[in-house]
């Protein structure tokens, strides 16, 4: 099994407005590459500052996204899905983003931790700091790209350790 956690950071309400990205790829069991890095959103306009900590003078000098892909690109290459905690958001900030600079989003299914968790794990609430905690994963920063990427991957290497064929 290949998949590629992912937790996005925005700027603002506008789904292309991402700011940073937290990426950790697994392979068979092991995570092989944990990456963080932070994005130039098309606009300086910063609504969530105070979830995430990350102001326009931290990302002014960060490539935007479409400088950024060529470079995390290739994690997406192979995998058998994308994992998020609350995919639907993750998935509309890469398909928005993508959208807004003209490039072709990744054709790969979305996994949600939220929902695994509701489901097959029957945690509740599902927060995830909740999961985390429910079952004894280590969280550095939550709202931290790739604190949260990690924690989901964790989450989801949990769940497939009872649910192998997921």
């Amino acid at each position: 099994m290949k998949f590629l956690a992912i937790d996005f950071e925005t700027a603002n309400h506008h789904r292309y407005s991402a700011c940073s990205v937290g990426l950790v790829r697994v392979e068979d069991g092991l995570v092989v590459q944990k990456s963080m890095f932070f994005i130039r959103p098309p606009e300086k306009w910063f609504r969530f500052t105070h979830i995430h900590g990350l102001t326009w003078q931290d990302v002014k000098d960060a490539p935007s996204f479409h400088e950024l892909w060529p470079d995390i690109k290739p994690l997406f290459h192979g995998v058998d899905f994308l994992v998020a905690h609350n995919a639907p958001f993750d998935r509309s900030v890469l398909l928005k983003t993508c959208e807004y600079y003209g490039i072709r989003s990744p054709e790969v299914d979305f996994m949600c931790t939220v929902q695994l968790s509701r489901r097959l794990l029957g945690i509740y609430p599902t927060k995830l700091t909740d999961v985390c905690t429910a079952l004894d994963i280590r969280i550095d920063s939550h709202h931290e790209a790739l604190s949260d990427a990690m924690a989901c991957a964790n989450i989801m290497l949990h769940i497939h350790e009872q649910y192998p064929w997921l």
